[in-house]
């Protein structure tokens, strides 16, 4: 009987210290091409496990509000990583700005039309039907549209014309499918891609800069999920984000080369 108990003990241990091993991802879904190869990189040269989770980081971020067991969270905008740093949620001396990202205008491929960047332009007339795009009040590639459609004169035409949808990657299909004309997304959605073609980037300035923000959780394994996020700026990490269209910050380029000297 003791020696029972006793296995049965180490496999507790056994479970508990694997469970503690695993660090579990958050991360906004615009993300997730890049996120599931640094996973399996990351995986092989640390034998450390990577849960991710994918969704708006509206979503994610109310999720981790309620006690949701998140270990990293990547945010595709500031504004949702603030909101959790006010709540004390992270440890603030993890924060970084990881990358950067352009929006886009895409449409069913071969089924493009003109667009010119002027505030007199018809932008609504251009096409027929809704236009794609995420939530704008709530998911940070919807505010960022909302912004820069605003400020183009634009959004006021469009308003009743929105297919609203929870994440940026449902409104990139709902252009795949042909369910809408035309959808903006990120630039990086756009090239993911082969069903779709970007008609046009916005304008530098035409939004507030797409800055996508990374930190750890507290009351988690810290040493793990410390490593992985040391493992998302480093040299290989950016090869894969820069192969995917994401821009690197400046401040986080001499990070990078110190990676590959």
């Amino acid at each position: 009987m003791t020696v029972f108990l006793l296995c049965l003990s180490m496999l507790g241990w056994t479970n508990t210290r694997l469970q503690a091993e695993t660090v579990r991802v958050y991360a906004a879904v615009s993300l997730i091409g890049s996120m599931k190869q640094i996973e399996r990189i990351f995986e092989e040269e640390s034998e450390i496990e990577v849960s991710m989770s994918f969704a708006a980081s509206s979503t994610l971020a109310r999720q981790i509000e309620r006690g949701a067991p998140a270990d990293v969270f990547i945010s595709a905008n500031p504004a949702w990583m603030d909101y959790l740093e006010s709540q004390g949620l992270i440890h603030p001396d993890t924060r970084t700005d990881l990358l950067g990202n352009s929006l886009a205008v895409v449409v069913p491929r071969g089924e493009g039309f003109q667009i010119e960047w002027e505030k007199g332009f018809d932008f609504a007339a251009a096409f027929e039907g809704p236009l794609a795009l995420a939530d704008p009040d709530l998911v940070p590639a919807g505010i960022y549209a909302k912004q820069a459609l605003a400020r183009m004169g634009w959004w006021a035409a469009l308003k009743g014309r929105l297919a609203v949808c929870q994440n940026v990657r449902s409104a990139l299909a709902f252009v795949e499918q042909g369910a809408c004309a035309a959808g903006v997304v990120y630039a990086t959605d756009a090239v993911s891609s082969d069903r779709v073609e970007a008609l046009a980037v916005f304008p530098i300035g035409m939004h507030d800069a797409i800055v996508y923000a990374a930190a750890l959780l507290k009351g988690r394994d810290v040493a793990n999920s410390r490593r992985f996020l040391d493992f998302l700026k480093s040299a290989a990490a950016y090869d894969v984000f820069r192969e995917d269209g994401f821009r690197i910050p400046v401040s986080l380029r001499e990070i990078e080369q110190h990676g590959r000297d």
